[in-house]
């Protein structure tokens, strides 16, 4: 509403002043208000206000201008409209106008402008001038909408009204009284209002649709409806049922009324192009529109319409109507989308009259989004730009708000307050977009429909950009007035060193911001803003100069570290500007170094986690359970981190998180601290104990199933129960609350530790040493009576419970009669604990005992081959076994035999080898270096093999077999061999023997050395030695060296026997030979061949014939035999010669004698004798 004094009233009153000239009568104490002066006033006032020529008022004043103006003035007459009417004219002709007067205000689209003359006072005083009793409001028209008008008189002319006047009283009165007052609502109501007006006015409009009824139909309608029955077609005469042009009409309305439903049903619109309260209206108002439709079609006259075309057999029309309309689904899809819409909370937003509103507005415009996106099918792809558009209402309340308060004049805790606040609500809004964008993928992925990026561009990032800086801004500003002014001492300072008055330096550089829209975030508002910040930086760079001189000449003079402390932590408030930080950075550098390696040596020592931490042996030394001593740890932490981080402070001063170096300080402290946080870690622990059904009852023991298959006993008590009492007493000193239901429990535990703890020690100690006897297979027999003992005591463990141990503290107050019984189960578990500690004791001896004759056994097969170390190896089994008979080992004979059945196998493999060494020695070939290393040979063969290689140790020194030397001698002309070859053959036998002997004489172990009743009896039965071995060893390795004897033994008497035979040469007479070889010159040949063929064997210059083991020295004799052997071989051949002259002379002779018996025949006695055949 505007205000009386309007720019056309001076003018009109200055010229309806002569209404005074019509002065009621004196007598007249009530005059009547004459309608000619309010014509006049109308004359006047109407052509410059709604533009109207004076010759075309003519209509207004007709015949009832005068009541309708004695209606007005008169009491109940408030208000009075001029109304201005476009009239109708042709295309090409002039518009006219016409003017109406009324009371009641009707619209029309032909109007064109609506004034309202409205009344100060309940009548019109005719001597009073009309300028002081009336108001006129321009209602405005024409191409506008009504919405238009309204919004702009109620945001334009009574808003601002009314807060002009509030404002005005305003700095005498408090909140409080404006409370009282109901002006905090008034304020909201015309916010309201002016909403309303702003979201009918930028609403689509939904079209009217209006279904054309025929008149025949509706006078049928109306005569059913007069006689009080349904509708039908009997009403409609039969001619005109079948009229075809009839029909037609009514084929053609139900066409027309499909169109105007479908441009109803098919309508959309851009969600991008308006505002979010558009959209919002766009949905409400199209489905009451559908419900309007909808309500239409159930409507008599259409149902009619439809039985007239289903009469005559026109169902082209009536059966695909509705579905052609497509209203069902348009209404169904219109109805799941007002599941969004409705009581949709956008008015909080756009109503709301201050900053706590707005947030409290946008958590409720999210809440709403988020909870009925779920429900409703409203597209992603819609609701992006509508969220976008809230952006836009949400940034343009915030711009209005805050520029109410004329933020560059407020005060810096005003300031401070409502920017903090404004960020907060940024924060919040970023929240709930978060929390928007989860719920956007959610039901994308739900609905299978095609993906689109979810990312909102909200209109307000420039402002929310603009605010932060104006923030940080103002706060340097204020940091810098402060310690300018003169309780920090700085002006002085300053006037001294440069002659400034820094004090009023900064106010005058501030004064420069004041004069600009800090939050006009346009590109000229953003310019005007640079502008005036360079401007203020330019005066204020004068002051920090200053400054700067003045610090780092205190900090220079400061002698040690406190100093500078003290200097930091009393200019701390101007670190905050660049350029001061940065001249004095050097020396905070130094300081914040040392705070940093402090905090660095907490981090290294958090990193290294409690359980590594000196701190965790400590706590198990002092019986602290892990949680709590995770505590304790982690709050010494916090407590030394906080120490840190008041030192940082005292550096950087305050705000110091907000530089970049203090910043990242801050985040790592704040993000350490929440590690450092205790309480999720007793949160966790209260979750486990409680989720787990812990409780000291059930069987004493259990059997628990292995995962890679078997059994295991164990100790039916949850080892977290022992821990849960010792965690429940540290963490009630630590000030936590413990629930009731875990305390009474730690309680229970607490009162059988002592014996849990002992079964539990008792079953480990149990399975421990059964696992020992699993791993020292041989031992099983001699711990078996201790370990059937334990086992029995187990059986009987297996039926007691630990209730009884749990009430015997209970009912051993109160009933003295329990403690046998209760006794009785205590005594239980020390027995067990002696028991398995005696099978414990037992096991580990019997081991120790085990080890030391599994290593005399194994040395078995590898020691000297001597008599002495096998005696000795022996020696330190049967001690053994001795001790385990003396200490009373069970099964401890069938134990030894089966040691001996082990050792016997060893011992043969000794046998078998050395017999097989013994061959391989005997069989050396007659090389003097073979004779020197014997044995070299063979171990060779077996380099790799250990046990040989010490063989081929003890073999060489000891083992080797001495060759025997024989001499061939003769004695009185007679030859013999010393020693004979029997000696041979004795003396190897005999070495074999002492081989095997070595072996094979070894007393056996035995079991019963301390048994006395076997003694006794007498030892006849049982085999002291091993010299049934032998009987072990296969025939042909036992043969084989009695073989080798015996072919040696045939060798040397083949050998021997070619020199025995040589004793002829003393033995034969020469002249028993001769007569033996007679005449025959060829047996006299032969001989001397057989002499010279025999003499190989002596004549040579070796002197003796090596057999391997065995040395034929025929020294002695071979000078004797040769000597022999030339006398005799001289007298054959000097014979042989007498005899071969003999003999040839004789033949000389014959020959002679048969060449003269042949001169003296004659050849004719021989060819004329006779012939004799």
């Amino acid at each position: 509403m505007m205000e009386p004094p309007l720019t056309p009233l001076p003018v009109t009153n200055g010229s309806l002043n002569g209404s005074a000239n019509h002065e009621p009568s004196p007598e007249s104490t009530n005059p009547s208000f004459d309608a000619s002066i309010f014509q006049s006033y109308l004359q006047v006032l109407l052509p410059p206000v709604i533009g109207a020529a004076p010759e075309d008022l003519y209509t207004l004043f007709d015949d009832e201008f005068d009541e309708r103006v004695a209606r007005f003035a008169g009491e109940g007459g408030e208000v009075i409209y001029v109304v201005k009417s476009r009239d109708e004219v042709e295309d090409d002709s002039k518009q006219t106008y016409s003017y109406t007067l009324t009371s009641h205000l009707t619209y029309h689209p032909s109007h064109v402008l609506t004034l309202a003359i409205i009344k100060r006072s309940s009548i019109l005083d005719p001597l009073t001038p009309l300028v002081t009793q009336l108001h006129f409001l321009n209602l405005f028209g024409g191409e506008e909408t009504p919405y238009e008008s309204l919004h702009a008189i109620v945001s334009s002319g009574v808003k601002p009204s009314h807060d002009a006047f509030v404002g005005s009283r305003g700095s005498g009165t408090g909140k409080d009284v404006d409370a009282k007052m109901g002006i905090p609502m008034t304020k909201k109501k015309f916010a309201e209002l002016e909403l309303s007006l702003l979201h009918l006015q930028q609403n689509v409009e939904i079209p009217e649709t209006h279904l054309i009824i025929h008149p025949v139909i509706q006078r049928a309608v109306e005569q059913a409806q007069a006689a009080g029955v349904r509708p039908n077609i009997s009403y409609i005469p039969s001619q005109t049922l079948s009229d075809s042009t009839f029909l037609n009409t009514l084929h053609g309305h139900v066409n027309s009324w499909i169109k105007s439903i479908q441009a109803v049903t098919n309508l959309t619109r851009d969600v991008a192009s308006g505002t979010a309260s558009q959209e919002i209206n766009f949905w409400l108002s199209l489905e009451r529109a559908l419900e309007g439709i909808d309500l239409q079609l159930r409507s008599e006259e259409v149902n009619m319409v439809m039985d007239c075309l289903r009469n005559a057999k026109r169902f082209h029309a009536t059966v695909s109507f509705m579905a052609d309309t497509g209203l069902t689904d348009a209404t169904e899809l219109v109805r799941k989308y007002n599941q969004l819409m409705k009581d949709f909370p956008l008015n909080e937003l756009l109503s709301a009259t201050d900053l706590d509103k707005i947030q409290e507005s946008i958590l409720l415009i999210f809440s709403h989004i988020n909870r009925k996106l779920r429900l409703s099918p409203y597209p992603i792809r819609r609701a992006l730009p509508l969220v976008e558009a809230i952006s836009r209402d949400f940034n343009d309340q915030l711009l209005r708000i805050l520029t109410s308060h004329r933020l560059a004049y407020t005060p810096y805790e005003t300031f401070e307050r409502l920017l903090s606040q404004t960020i907060n609500i940024f924060r919040t809004w970023d929240d709930q977009i978060k929390e928007f964008t989860n719920v956007a993928r959610e039901v994308t992925r739900k609905r299978s429909e095609r993906f689109i990026p979810i990312k909102i561009v909200p209109a307000h990032a420039k402002l929310q950009e603009r605010v932060r800086y104006l923030r940080d801004w103002r706060k340097q500003h204020e940091q810098l007035a402060v310690m300018t002014g003169p309780t920090k001492g700085l002006g002085a300072v300053g006037m001294e060193v440069g002659g400034m008055d820094m004090e009023e330096e900064v106010k005058e550089a501030y004064e420069v911001v004041k004069r600009i829209d800090v939050l006009d975030v346009s590109v000229e508002g953003t310019e005007i803003w640079v502008t005036a910040e360079n401007a203020y930086n330019e005066r204020v760079s004068r002051v920090e100069n200053q400054i700067i001189a003045r610090l780092r000449d205190r900090l220079g003079t400061a002698r040690n570290a406190n100093e500078m402390f003290r200097v930091f932590s009393k200019f701390n408030a101007l670190f905050v500007r660049p350029k001061i930080r940065g001249a004095i950075q050097e020396y905070q550098t130094q300081l914040i170094d040392s705070v940093k390696e402090d905090i660095k040596h907490l981090h290294d020592k958090f990193k290294t986690q409690y359980r590594f931490s000196e701190a965790y042996h400590m706590s198990q030394m002092r019986d602290l359970p892990p949680i709590a001593g995770a505590i304790i740890w982690a709050r010494q932490i916090e407590r030394q981190l906080l120490t840190y981080m008041k030192r940082v402070e005292d550096v950087l001063g305050k705000g110091w998180e907000l530089y970049a170096e203090g910043q990242k300080l801050q985040t790592e402290s704040n993000a350490f601290r929440k590690k450092l946080d205790t309480r999720p870690v007793y949160e966790a622990w209260l979750h486990d104990i409680n989720r787990r059904n812990m409780g000291v009852d059930g069987r004493l023991f259990e059997i628990v199933r292995l995962r890679g298959g078997g059994f295991q006993l164990a100790v039916n008590f949850d080892p977290q129960i022992i821990t849960l009492f010792k965690e429940v007493r540290n963490l009630l000193w630590l000030n936590f609350q413990v629930p009731h239901a875990i305390t009474n429990m730690a309680k229970d535990a607490k009162r059988v530790y002592p014996h849990a703890v002992s079964l539990m020690e008792t079953v480990r100690t149990y399975g421990q040493t059964l696992d020992l006897v699993e791993k020292n297979k041989g031992i099983e027999w001699l711990v078996a009576e201790y370990r059937n003992e334990s086992q029995r005591m187990i059986t009987k463990g297996m039926n007691i419970r630990w209730d009884y141990f749990v009430n015997q503290y209970e009912s051993g107050r109160y009933v003295a009669s329990a403690d046998a019984r209760n006794d009785r189960h205590i005594q239980f578990v020390r027995e067990f604990a002696s028991i398995i500690s005696v099978l414990q004791d037992k096991t580990n001896n019997v081991i120790d005992l085990y080890k030391d004759i599994l290593r005399a056994v194994e040395d078995l097969a590898t020691c000297s081959y001597t008599t002495e170390a096998f005696a000795d190896l022996l020696g330190k089994i049967q001690a053994a076994i001795d001790r385990l008979n003396l200490e009373g080992y069970a099964n401890l004979e069938h134990w030894v035999a089966e040691l001996d059945k082990r050792i016997e196998g060893i011992l043969l493999q000794r046998l078998t080898s050395i017999i097989q060494v013994w061959c391989s020695e005997f069989e050396r070939m007659d090389d003097p270096e073979f004779r020197r290393d014997p044995l070299r040979d063979v171990t060779n063969k077996r380099r790799n093999d250990k046990r040989v290689i010490k063989e081929e140790k003890f073999m060489e020194n000891h083992m080797t077999v001495k060759p025997i030397i024989h001499e061939i001698r003769i004695q009185n002309q007679v030859i013999f061999l010393d020693p004979p070859i029997e000696y041979a053959r004795s003396t190897w036998i005999k070495q074999l023997h002492d081989w095997l002997g070595v072996v094979c004489r070894l007393r056996r172990i035995q079991s019963s050395r301390y048994e006395i009743g076997l003694q006794l009896q007498g030892t006849a039965l049982t085999e002291t030695t091993y010299l049934s071995l032998l009987t072990q060893i296969s025939d042909e390795t036992l043969q084989r060296p009695f073989s080798l004897i015996e072919s040696k033994v045939q060798q040397l008497k083949d050998y021997v026997a070619k020199w025995l035979q040589f004793q002829s040469l003393w033995d034969l007479q020469a002249e028993y030979v001769f007569n033996r070889l007679g005449d025959s010159l060829a047996h006299w040949q032969q001989l001397l061949t057989e002499i010279k063929k025999a003499r190989s064997t002596f004549d040579t210059s070796e002197t003796q014939k090596t057999f391997g083991v065995c040395v034929i020295d025929y020294e002695q004799v071979q000078a004797r035999v040769n000597a022999k052997y030339d006398s005799w071989q001289k007298d054959i051949l000097s014979r042989f010669g007498v005899k071969l002259g003999n003999a040839m002379k004789e033949m000389h002779a014959s020959i002679l004698k048969a060449r003269n018996d042949l001169e003296h025949h004659s050849i004719e006695g021989l060819v004329g004798g006779p012939r004799r055949f």
